[in-house]
């Protein structure tokens, strides 16, 4: 029987949750919802799917001390930093390089480090399906999430023909992927049924991905043969990714290998599910006033309503007679905004970065 795995990846700068998210302390090693970082909540998801010693994080190397650090009770091998990004193919060319180190007929998954989920018993129980559907046929399985609204950030999936049923669940072909449509594309989606969010949540076989990155990729594939090499021998890896990883292309798994294969297939997900993009979408996790007002740590508000106002390090903020802002203080920058332009805090940054001295607001 091949072994289970799960790889989590906790990369990115998570840039729409500034000033709190910055390049060494992004969004998944915050409590943007909840009271632990993001990684911490996604680990406590997955505890008892597999055992503990076949769980990675993969994740930058600005972050990887922080990241140590949320991770304690994993084995610092499992913990492995990229020398630079290079997106979610390279990602994944590698994550399949340390599971198929450890058993080359393994079946893991990938998940995103920084999404919300609330049940956990269906979360397990979709992983389980996905699982048991990977390990039994050389396909890619990539979970789905049912729009609840015409949203313009995700990418879609076409739901095809239904194909097996695995642990009680129904998977289906995956007949197109879309990315990021337009307002009015989204809303046929929505109403014709038959779409999901991509929501970057995949699981498949060791063989799989590495017979899709040698047809599919072969640059990518080449570049990360040293990486392997190295597992293989026992070697030490960070040497050998700081030479290999400059080299490899920059593009998502979803480009290089998804939209190009024909054996992929879709399970739609029974739990709730949030990317938490930007942050309006966390007022949808907090508290709020009589007023719709969220506020976090010494804030108040005063004749405003709608408004999301956190406070770090004991300082106050006072929001008087303005609706809809998001107003995030941090010990050293302090960010106002609409909330309908929380999107922009990217274009923004450009702007921060550009300042003398810039880079420490970053």
């Amino acid at each position: 029987m091949p072994q289970k795995f799960i790889v989590i990846i906790a990369g990115g700068r998570g840039e729409r949750f500034w000033p709190q998210s910055r390049t060494a302390r992004p969004k998944h090693l915050l409590p943007i919802v909840g009271t632990t970082p993001l990684l911490a909540q996604t680990l406590a998801r997955v505890k008892g799917l597999v055992p503990v010693k076949n769980i990675f994080v993969i994740t930058g190397a600005a972050q990887a001390k922080a990241v140590r650090a949320v991770c304690r009770n994993l084995p610092a091998a499992n913990i492995v930093a990229e020398p630079l990004g290079r997106d979610t193919a390279a990602a994944v060319g590698l994550a399949a390089a340390l599971v198929g180190a450890r058993d080359a007929l393994g079946v893991f998954a990938v998940l995103p480090a920084d999404h919300v989920v609330r049940d956990t018993g269906a979360y397990q129980a979709d992983l389980r399906a996905a699982f048991a559907a990977a390990a039994a046929e050389p396909v890619m399985v990539t979970i789905g999430i049912t729009p609840t609204e015409p949203a313009t950030g995700f990418g879609y999936i076409q739901r095809g023909a239904a194909w097996k049923i695995f642990a009680g669940q129904a998977l289906y072909r995956a007949k197109r992927f879309v990315e990021k449509p337009a307002l009015a594309v989204a809303e046929q989606y929505l109403a014709a049924g038959g779409y999901v969010w991509n929501a970057g949540m995949f699981v498949w076989s060791v063989s799989v991905v590495g017979a899709a990155l040698a047809r599919l990729a072969p640059e990518l594939d080449v570049g990360l043969a040293p990486v392997r090499a190295a597992l293989a021998r026992g070697r030490s890896l960070a040497p050998v990714l700081k030479k290999a990883y400059p080299k490899l292309p920059k593009i998502s798994v979803d480009y290089a290998l998804l939209e190009k294969s024909d054996n992929v297939v879709v399970l739609p997900a029974s739990f709730d599910w949030d990317d938490v993009g930007a942050w309006p979408a966390v007022v949808k996790h907090g508290a709020s006033d009589a007023a719709g007002n969220v506020t976090r740590g010494f804030a108040v508000v005063e004749q405003g309503k709608n408004n999301l106002v956190f406070a770090e390090g004991g300082h106050l903020v006072a929001v008087l007679g303005t609706d809809d802002l998001v107003v995030i203080h941090t010990a050293d920058a302090t960010l106002v905004c609409p909330k309908g332009r929380a999107q922009e805090i990217k274009a923004l940054l450009k702007r921060v970065e550009a300042l003398k001295g810039g880079a420490r607001w970053l």
